[in-house]
């Protein structure tokens, strides 16, 4: 028996199946694709950073430290000055011992990229820093120990000398300071600052162990 003829829609029927079938697919389709761009884009988002140049992430650690002090010295100049009046008449002495503090900066604004070099293969950073710099001795007049001399030392004279001695004591203070010996520690300070300022932010960054070899203008070659 001919199933069509008895039922004359059901031939119109199973043709529009399909596109019904069609039209109940499409927005699966559409949040699929939906879901693949959110997914994408969330990626995009939150995919972790790669590693990224050894020499700017050494950089910024840099950047907010334009002189790095790296060393103090305590010293203590004996220095003597001599005063004369009345046509030598009038004579006084005074010896002052003033303690001074003399410090050792670098100026890390000068290190730039011309100034690193990074081998991969031995994951070794190198670092060239600027010469050590020694300041201005700060002189603390107020722990000074002073000895006068002198049958009658006037008020005048007396400021005078201690004026003298100041000024003697800043310079000794300074040629003191620009000893070897002092540089040398001054840079050992300063390598080891560094080091520990570059190889932290290093391995916080994906790096790893890393070593930091540091030299400054200025110093010593080596035997």
């Amino acid at each position: 028996m001919d199933l069509d003829r008895l039922n004359p829609q059901s031939g119109s029927a199973r043709a529009r199946m399909p596109v019904r079938a069609r039209g109940a697919v499409l927005p699966w389709l559409l949040f699929v694709a939906a879901a693949a761009v959110a997914t994408f884009l969330a990626w995009q988002l939150w995919k972790p950073v790669p590693i990224g140049d050894p020499l700017a992430t050494s950089l910024i650690a840099f950047d907010k430290q334009d002189r790095l002090t790296v060393f103090s010295a305590e010293l203590a100049p004996v220095v003597a000055s001599d005063d004369s009046r009345l046509f030598g008449l009038v004579t006084s002495r005074q010896v002052a011992v003033i303690p001074a503090r003399v410090d050792y900066t670098i100026e890390l604004g000068k290190v730039g990229r011309d100034r690193m070099r990074w081998d991969q293969a031995s994951k070794t950073l190198s670092v060239r820093l600027p010469p050590i710099e020694v300041t201005r001795p700060n002189l603390d007049e107020a722990r000074a120990q002073y000895l006068r001399e002198g049958v009658w030392i006037t008020r005048a004279a007396q400021d005078k000398l201690t004026r003298d001695n100041t000024k003697l004591a800043e310079r000794l203070a300074m040629q003191q300071g620009a000893n070897s010996v002092l540089l040398g520690l001054a840079r050992s300070a300063a390598k080891d600052a560094i080091r520990q300022n570059l190889a932290i932010p290093l391995q916080v960054a994906g790096f790893g162990d890393v070593n930091v070899s540091v030299s400054i203008d200025g110093e010593p070659a080596k035997p």
